[in-house]
């Protein structure tokens, strides 16, 4: 089969402008990767070329759906990125720990211990809870701290006025008495929900592999922290160093 194929005649292209085309740059690294996001087993079993199946899938002839070009990915994420570093330098400097004596609460000690390292990205932290909501039902899940830092004011918790625990926006969220699951990826970390070893993240930034089943080691550049706390029912820290090497 040849590999040169023309692009079909268009009117005119979609911006993917606003929050559709910044979900599609947050969630993909590459452009590489949005199209494979279209390409499906059976496409690879007939074409048996991964390259040809991302190019009939950038020219259009993958679907009736509208395809974000590469120039639209590269310019999006680019003004993405931007809008990152802007905000970061907007952001209050005062960290959401700061002053506060956490000596007596072991967990929220681990937390301030890692506040500025995963706000300035050097490791990317996630952080498992079981307890019980306000409900009085069983809940456990995984957080990614660095997005909770991100996006939300969590003085109160280091003030002991709010508790931290798994909602169902966090990278995984169960209630044992409703059996309710979610899951969602981050910023920062790519669910591995079929994974034949069990829920795994991929960090987004060194596409390196987090293991969370206590039996196994963490990974690469990972580590795991189990924190004795009367705080709740358990916590584990999962840190995941994100700086290069020079």
């Amino acid at each position: 089969m040849a590999t040169s194929i023309r692009r079909r005649a268009t009117v005119s292209l979609p911006t993917f402008a606003g929050s559709y085309g910044d979900t599609i740059v947050r969630s993909f690294d590459t452009y590489e990767e949005y199209l494979d996001s279209q390409i499906t087993a059976t496409d690879l079993f007939y074409l048996e070329d991964i390259d040809l199946a991302r190019q009939l899938v950038e020219l259009g002839y993958r679907s009736n759906a509208e395809i974000m070009t590469r120039e639209q990915f590269t310019k999006q994420k680019e003004a993405l990125e931007q809008s990152r570093l802007q905000a970061l330098q907007k952001a209050p400097k005062k960290f959401f720990s700061a002053g506060k004596d956490l000596t007596a609460f072991p967990f929220l000690k681990a937390l301030a211990d890692r506040e500025h390292a995963v706000r300035h990205g050097n490791i990317a932290t996630i952080i498992f809870i079981r307890d019980y909501n306000s409900n009085k039902h069983e809940i456990s899940g995984y957080i990614d701290y660095g997005e909770r830092l991100k996006h939300e004011d969590l003085e109160p918790v280091f003030e002991r006025k709010r508790r931290l625990l798994p909602m169902p926006y966090d990278l995984s969220c169960y209630n044992w008495a409703t059996l309710n699951s979610y899951s969602n990826s981050s910023s920062n970390f790519q669910v591995v929900a079929d994974s034949a070893d069990g829920l795994q993240f991929k960090n987004k930034k060194d596409r390196k592999i987090l293991i969370v089943d206590p039996n196994r080691e963490p990974g690469d550049n990972s580590s795991r922290t189990v924190i004795e706390t009367d705080e709740y029912e358990q916590v584990v820290i999962y840190d995941h160093s994100t700086r290069r090497r020079v």
